[in-house]
This record gives structure tokens, sequence and C-alpha cells, in this order.
């Protein structure tokens, strides 16, 4: 590690007051930005941690019906307490690394840094949620734009993220065993209007929407629907846990099995 700064604020205030420094850097859970400065791969001069910040903890549901997560709620809360409201939210963030992770690491974090394997991602663009920050709401396909690559400006914070409800949904996630990251990752939400389908962990370009088995799901909510769709495998990523021709058989099989467990 290296000599920084770190300021604790209690307030959102006194946070994006803080992230106004030059050099600062947001710290959530720390599970991705810990190791980062380990490795040197960043080197910020102050770190402002959001984990003291009451007004960003909390699950709640907003006069549309969505269900509001505060950014700084750790994956094992939002577990616990959207069960019974959002089972498919609730078995992705059960799932998301172990337990040490879980109690650790935030929705607000994972959805700013947009890991291209991460989890929580899939279920916001799937569900079409919105990311507020101290700043503006952003709908979900205008925040995610490329691996690691999100519409957060320099300094902006997310403080919440506001989830329509589907009617049913399921994620099903294929495990990188060491990390417990996605090697590929789907998650299927029904609406009254359609459905979405979003995957993780497959593409050099990070989350993205499988728009030909929407339109399929749209009219046949069953596996037979996307029998004869082929995924192409050009951006699909590549390395020594699969092959992109790998990464793109798994979205199609993966999507299968969400539709067969969600029904």
């Amino acid at each position: 590690m290296y000599n920084f700064e770190i300021e604790r604020p209690t307030t959102l205030a006194d946070a994006v007051a803080a992230m106004g420094a030059e050099g600062a850097q947001a710290l959530g859970g720390g599970q991705t930005l810990i190791p980062t400065l380990k490795q040197r791969l960043a080197m910020p001069e102050k770190l402002v941690c959001l984990s003291g910040v009451g007004e960003m903890k909390g699950i709640c549901t907003d006069d549309q019906g969505r269900l509001c997560i505060g950014g700084a709620t750790t994956h094992g809360v939002v577990a616990a307490e959207v069960a019974a409201t959002f089972p498919g939210l609730a078995s992705l963030a059960a799932r998301i690394g172990d337990p040490a992770v879980r109690n650790r690491g935030t929705i607000g974090g994972s959805v700013a840094n947009n890991d291209p394997a991460a989890c929580y991602p899939a279920a916001v663009l799937a569900t079409g949620a919105t990311v507020k920050t101290d700043k503006r709401e952003i709908a979900a396909d205008d925040y995610f734009q490329g691996m690691f690559t999100t519409a957060l400006d320099e300094g902006e914070v997310v403080t919440e993220v506001k989830f329509p409800v589907p009617e049913v949904s399921n994620y099903q996630k294929f495990v990188q065993p060491a990390s417990r990251f996605a090697l590929t990752g789907v998650f299927v939400a029904k609406f009254a209007d359609g459905v979405r389908v979003a995957v993780t962990g497959a593409s050099n370009n990070g989350v993205f929407r499988w728009a030909e088995a929407e339109e399929a799901l749209s009219g046949n909510f069953s596996g037979d629907a996307i029998e004869g769709l082929t995924v192409d495998a050009a951006d699909m990523i590549g390395d020594l846990h699969g092959t992109p021709a790998y990464r793109a058989h798994l979205v199609k099989v993966l999507t299968k099995r969400a539709v067969a467990a969600a029904t």
C-alpha cells in the first residue's frame, strides 16, 4: 500500500463535498478498490468512505412500486430483506462472493465499478432500473457504457438504485470457482409489457441485453421460444476459463434455465 488520506463522512452532503477534492476516490465496501490499491493499479490521494452515510443505506418501496435500495446497502442485507418481494434479486445477492464479501460489498459500489463479470449490472439492466446519484437519475439503458465504464461523471456518487419489480424473474450464474464472479450470468425479468434479458460476464463490452431473446420470450415465455436462436461470439471474452464460443453457448443455456426457474 501507500500513504493516503481517508475521510469518513456521516451525511451525503459531507460525502459529496469530500469527493470534490482533487484526487478523491469513493470507497464503498472496498471489495474491488482495496485489492486495486494493493496492486497500485490506482493511487488516489484521498478515500471517501461511504459506509457511515446513513442516508445511503436501507430498502424501501416508492410511490411507483419500485424497490429502492440505498447505494451503501450490503449484498447480505439485500439477500435477506427482498426475498419476499423480489426473489430473483435476493437470489442473485445471496450468491455474490462469500459471506465476507456479502457483508462488506455494496450495491452502489458494484454498480459504480461496472465490472464486466459482476452480478448486479445484469439485474439493473434486465429490470430497466434507475440509478440515482447525488446529481440526477439515470436509466439503466443509458447508464452502462462498456467494460468498467458508466455514465457517471467524475466525483458522482451512486446513492440509490430503483428496481421495477417484475412479475417473475430469475438469475442463472455459471460461477468462476476461484473468484465467485460470473463466468457468464443471465438475468431474465418478465413484466406485463414484455421480457428483458441481460447478460453479464460474457462480453468484452460488459453487460448487455439479448434483444432477440427478449422478442421471442415476450411472445412465448418458454425455453422453446429461443431454441432456434444463436448468440454471436464475435465480441465475447476469451480467456483461460472459456473461449468466446463457449461463453456464447452459455448465454443461451443459462437463459433457458432462467426461464424454466422463473416459471
